[in-house]
């Protein structure tokens, strides 16, 4: 790894953290040596980057401290690129939509060299928006009940086509690879249960409220 990058991403940690941290620590997620760490904060310090501590002690950034936008190694944007991907290919409208948005905004950081490499390459996943929107039926309706703690009123059919009226208490969305899942608090049937997105038939959010903090806390 070269310096510039070790001493960005030695930035990155000290940024994303609230106390301080030590020289053994910060060595253990570069994987470099503690001398080697003493020598990047005394290179930042020379740059002019407003970093307090002491050997022994730690090293934290100063509040309202200036460090350089975020860059990504080769690596780490094929990983983003997989993610927005994904969402793209899985997920409602809504997140495409918001994925979209990021990707564009992870161009827009990217040195110019960077980013015609990146636009150029090819990548080695593809995901098919295969049936999307029958997986991700109400999940716009679904996220937003379980991010306001809304009781949700869904019409729903299991597997055997049997049809009900259900009164859950949405806690959150699991993604099987295939199919997504809601993971809820049926009152009907008093306990956890799990309803496939693709077979829910109408979701309806009440005027009623419910706290993550009783036991149907997920």
């Amino acid at each position: 790894m070269r310096k510039s990058e070790r001493l960005l991403q030695l930035l990155v940690l000290l940024r994303g953290r609230r106390r301080a941290s030590t020289a053994n620590e910060l060595a253990n997620r570069l994987q470099v040596s503690q001398r080697t760490i003493y020598r990047d904060i005394q290179s930042l310090l020379l740059s002019g980057v407003d970093i307090v501590g002491e050997a022994g002690v730690g090293y934290c950034l100063q509040p309202g401290s200036g460090i350089p936008p975020l860059m990504f190694n080769e690596k780490e944007l094929e990983a983003l690129v997989l993610g927005i991907r994904l969402v793209k290919g899985w997920a409602d409208d809504e997140l495409c939509a918001a994925a979209s948005t990021a990707q564009d905004k992870i161009k827009a950081v990217l040195p110019p060299r960077i980013q015609q490499v990146h636009e150029h390459k090819l990548t080695k996943y593809l995901v098919p928006d295969y049936h999307r929107q029958s997986h991700v039926k109400f999940s716009e309706v679904i996220r937003s009940s379980i991010d306001s703690t809304r009781v949700l009123e869904i019409e729903y059919s299991d597997e055997k086509s049997k049809a009900s009226t259900r009164t859950i208490k949405p806690l959150g969305l699991v993604f099987w690879g295939a199919k997504w899942t809601l993971v809820a608090w049926c009152q009907l049937r008093d306990d956890y249960r799990l309803f496939r997105l693709d077979r829910i038939a109408d979701a309806k959010p009440t005027q009623e409220l419910f706290s993550t903090s009783q036991s149907c806390s997920f």
